[in-house]
């Protein structure tokens, strides 16, 4: 359920004056106002918000800017929330609102609970966010963690602006990498049977987390594989192989809290109810999107799938790529790509117009061919394919790299960082940075107590609220105890006395919330409520300190329980803020912190 909120609210009025003007003939019927915005000024000193309307208005209505501003000002200042109404440079309007519209605010906030920032803004649309999709050759690295965690976030995120959220996971278990997997699993199979393997050779997995893989098609086969020919033994290792990194790998998800509802199989396209990359071909050379022909030699840097040959093509330079790209191999199996365009297909055929990959640093070459694809697949069905690539994880401890894994062999799995600082650190932190940035994720400094640890810093804020709770029981013995039952008492609390200018910042910087929700989901960037919620602890530790130092602005005054309770009231407007936000990023949000 979406809750109201003071911007949605500002510009309900902005559009309402606006339709004034329509009835009074000075704006054409019918003139569109979707580009009418409603936020915060750039520079604090010009009001509480400011609204572009008369901007994006002027053209359409044949007028000027600044004189269409100062007709939609005069509506403004007949309201009653609004306090002064500046028309300032071509035509920006500057708002400034009451001490009682953020009062409003904040009553607002504690009667909507944990659906306050919640929206409607997706109207149920369907999205598919594929992320993880690693292949099953191991346990997962750093590298896919932030992958899952900003997957995952981003989910969350459009989930609760009121879209139909599928969290999809593509199982790469076709093609070369894993039959190199099943080789590999085939020789733990025999070591498990008591030979001497020796060295694991060049091209194969030599990870010891494959060891429980081959003593389990020893316990269910025997020595009876050996006898096989490779065609024989192949695809019995492939699959048992395949099926235990994917419980790993399910397992390692489920400790980052990740969580997917389809998890889709690559080999699915080719067997069991038929060739569906070959049909998809064959849909997209009957809508002349494919054809046979020879690719001319690369100008500059090589193009790693260009061979001087005839070969079946998809034309991606109709649709934006730089170059048309092959489908078939020269052996006549299917490219990656091929496959790839297939499994969109899927999605489209699902119901999805609005896709979502997460693709990590080493694909960013592919991201301009697969948008061409989804272009040519979906015709005229105008569906969109948004590819967020994430950017590679420095591990480090005390600034120092951190070594590599001795059980994976040549990489430190995310299990083993996140027994070590945590879930909630690993999330926070893999959100703290846009993710098309290059991480320094520090060992050390996530686990530290202080300002400079983000997610320490957050989590202390959301706890430290509460100890006030706690705290305030001595002055207002009968103060419910949960979050939900405190709102609803505090909401009746004198609000209009958090008249102060630290309090009136700090009911602001809550009422941005739903706003940094919404930015966040429409630009697909969870980093942002990660940037939000730091700034609002900042605020509320500031405001703490100050007390210290002044006691009258303490939140528990003993001598004045009207002004304890609206105190209390900022602080629960705080933590419900907190919680939702840290919810979001799929962090826990502490009752204390040890």
């Amino acid at each position: 359920m979406a809750a109201k909120n003071i911007f949605s609210d500002v510009l309900d009025r902005v559009r309402a004056a606006n339709d004034a003007l329509i009835q009074g003939g000075q704006l054409p019927p019918g003139i569109d106002q979707s580009r009418v915005v409603v936020e915060p000024p750039r520079d604090p000193t010009h009001g509480d918000m400011a609204t572009n309307a008369a901007m994006v208005l002027a053209k359409d209505a044949g007028q000027k800017p600044r004189d269409l501003a100062e007709a939609i000002a005069t509506k403004l200042r007949g309201e009653g929330v609004i306090a002064k109404v500046d028309v300032a440079g071509p035509g920006f309007i500057n708002l400034t609102l009451r001490p009682a519209a953020w009062a409003e605010e904040l009553r607002a906030v504690l009667r909507a609970g944990e659906n306050y920032g919640r929206s409607d803004i997706g109207r149920g649309e369907a999205v598919n966010v594929e992320y993880v999709s690693a292949n099953p050759t191991g346990p997962m690295h750093v590298g896919h963690c932030r992958g899952a965690v900003f997957g995952d976030a981003l989910a969350n995120l459009l989930a609760v602006s009121g879209f139909k959220v599928t969290r999809e996971y593509y199982i790469n278990d076709a093609g070369t990498q894993v039959d190199a997997l099943a080789r590999s699993a085939f020789l733990r199979y025999r070591e498990a049977l008591g030979e001497n393997i020796g060295a694991i050779p060049e091209g194969l997995y030599p990870g010891d987390y494959l060891k429980p893989v081959g003593e389990a098609l020893a316990k269910e086969h025997g020595p009876s594989l050996k006898q096989m020919p490779e065609s024989g033994w192949l695809p019995i290792a492939r699959a048992k192989a395949i099926d235990m990194m994917m419980a790993m790998i399910r397992n390692d998800l489920a400790a980052l809290n990740v969580k997917h509802d389809v998890f889709f199989s690559e080999r699915s396209l080719t067997e069991g109810s038929g060739d569906a990359v070959g049909r998809t071909i064959d849909w997209l050379r009957q809508q002349g999107h494919v054809y046979e022909g020879r690719l001319p030699p690369p100008k500059g840097a090589p193009v790693e799938d260009w061979e001087d040959r005839e070969q079946t093509l998809f034309r991606a330079t109709a649709f934006g790529d730089d170059v048309d790209r092959p489908l078939k191999k020269s052996d006549g199996g299917y490219t990656y790509f091929a496959s790839d365009i297939a499994y969109h297909k899927t999605k489209l055929d699902r119901g999805f117009r609005n896709m979502i990959d997460v693709w990590g640093a080493d694909h960013g070459g592919y991201v301009k061919r697969m948008q061409a694809a989804v272009k040519a697949i979906s015709g005229n069905q105008a569906a969109d394919l948004d590819v967020k690539i994430v950017q590679l994880v420095k591990l480090l401890r005390a600034g120092e790299p951190v070594k590599m894994s001795k059980r994976a062999g040549d990489f430190v799995t995310l299990r083993e960082v996140v027994d070590e600082v945590g879930r909630d650190a690993v999330r926070f932190m893999m959100l703290y940075r846009k993710n098309d940035a290059t991480l320094d994720f520090d060992l050390a400094k996530v686990i530290e107590q202080s300002r400079d640890n983000p997610v320490f810093y957050v989590q202390y804020a959301h706890a430290r609220g509460q100890s006030i709770f706690r705290n305030a029981m001595e002055v207002l013995p009968d103060l419910p105890a949960t979050d939900r039952g405190r709102a609803a008492v505090l909401a009746q609390a004198p609000l209009e006395r958090l008249d102060n200018a630290a309090e009136l910042a700090l009911i602001r910087r809550v009422a941005l919330y739903p706003r940094a929700i919404e930015a966040a989901a429409l630009a697909h960037e969870p980093h942002r409520v990660a940037f939000y919620l730091y700034e609002l602890a900042s605020e509320f530790h500031a405001f703490w300190t100050r007390g210290n130092d002044t006691p009258h602005l303490r939140f528990i005054i003993r001598n004045d329980p009207q002004m304890t309770l609206a105190r209390l009231a900022l602080v629960q407007g705080i933590v419900t803020v907190l919680s939702s936000g840290l919810a979001v990023l799929g962090v826990e949000a502490p009752q204390e912190m040890r």
